[in-house]
């Protein structure tokens, strides 16, 4: 599934809910089905810095794929990096570079996030990219 597709299917599955308070509970119930990162893994390296929580995002190269791996001590938190990971995992190092992620704003995440969730869901992202060019930059040199 392309990101697009998946950004497609986080709408429609985000439009089922009129309420916010429901679709909060809804990302609740996404983090605590999220894969976390190793406890090993939790360390300052793979902190996000610009989080009011405390977020750890991890991302392996496999088979010209990246795997992100992530985990936060806040539920809200923990289910926004649920929803980029669904987003951005298992897909190659330019297709996460490049992608848009309109689904933010689509399912109305960023207009009903405080600031610093906002700040953090920015820094996430920042950090996945990052991931991604790192290992964009690897391929290519080893290509």
């Amino acid at each position: 599934m392309t990101v697009n597709e998946k950004q497609n299917k986080i709408i429609e599955e985000f439009s089922v809910f009129t309420e916010w308070i429901d679709k909060y509970e809804y990302l609740i119930e996404l983090g605590k089905n999220l894969k976390t990162i190793d406890e090993k893994n939790k360390t300052d390296q793979h902190l996000i810095k610009g989080c009011q929580s405390r977020v750890w995002i991890d991302a392996e190269y496999v088979d010209g794929k990246i795997i992100y791996k992530a985990d936060s001590d806040a539920v809200i938190t923990k289910g926004i990096i649920s929803l980029l990971i669904s987003v951005m995992s298992e897909q190659k190092p330019e297709d996460i570079i490049n992608a848009e992620l309109f689904f933010i704003e689509k399912t109305g995440l960023q207009e009903n996030l405080s600031p610093t969730r906002a700040n953090g869901l920015l820094a996430m992202i920042k950090q996945m990219k990052l991931y991604a060019l790192a290992f964009n930059v690897k391929k290519t040199k080893y290509d």
